[in-house]
């Protein structure tokens, strides 16, 4: 990297670089030493950009509010609004477990929440939704989100089951289904399970007769 990389640095490319590192490999990679390696720079001249890596932190998660705020609805009708703001609040989740952490310890997870909820409650009341059925509407739609998110990260982590789902599902348990049985023997294909409870859950929050039409 040459001199006019470092004189062309600005704080925003030092955040990115530092957001890419805690996305990849969790806060503790984050050091300025290697932050500054990565961009070629001095390690004094991170300081210069960011002040100390508290305050980096505190700038990182300030971003990923920023970023989570920016999810808007795409679509013609509240169903198909609704549901892009889940799909995509799901993705934004997903893609940013370490950061996502950063800002629950730091008690702004509800602040974090509100944008996607704002958009969320703009859709259930176009969809005719008021009061409790709305509020209920959008924790509902929020709770499938992240307990998918969760349920998912869950699996990663957990050590290999013994017996396996496949030996389970081997077993004479299936009440003469035997399509069942291949089906919960394979891997579950997660993002697929989402869209269809998705699609089932937000079909039922958005029926005449919850809205009273």
């Amino acid at each position: 990297m040459g001199a006019m990389t470092r004189t062309a640095l600005t704080g925003e490319e030092v955040l990115a670089a530092a957001a890419r590192l805690v996305r990849a490999h969790g806060p503790a990679a984050l050091t300025m030493r290697r932050l500054a390696t990565e961009l070629g720079t001095a390690v004094t001249s991170i300081y210069w950009h960011v002040g100390n890596r508290e305050s980096l932190l505190d700038a990182l998660v300030a971003r990923t509010l920023q970023e989570m705020g920016e999810i808007r609805p795409t679509g013609d009708t509240p169903h198909t609004r609704l549901t892009s703001v889940a799909r995509a609040l799901r993705t934004a989740l997903g893609e940013r477990p370490h950061l996502i952490a950063m800002v629950h310890e730091r008690g702004l997870t509800e602040r974090m929440f509100l944008p996607a909820q704002q958009a969320l409650v703009h859709e259930v009341h176009a969809a005719g939704l008021r009061g409790e059925l709305a509020a209920e509407a959008v924790r509902a739609v929020q709770f499938l989100v992240v307990g998918s998110v969760l349920v998912e990260r869950n699996r990663a982590r957990s050590p290999a089951q013994h017996p396996s789902e496949r030996e389970l599902w081997d077993a004479p348990t299936t009440g003469r289904d035997p399509a069942l049985a291949r089906a919960l023997a394979a891997p579950a294909d997660a993002e697929r399970l989402f869209l269809v409870s998705l699609e089932a859950l937000v079909t039922s929050l958005l029926k005449p007769e919850r809205s009273g039409t």
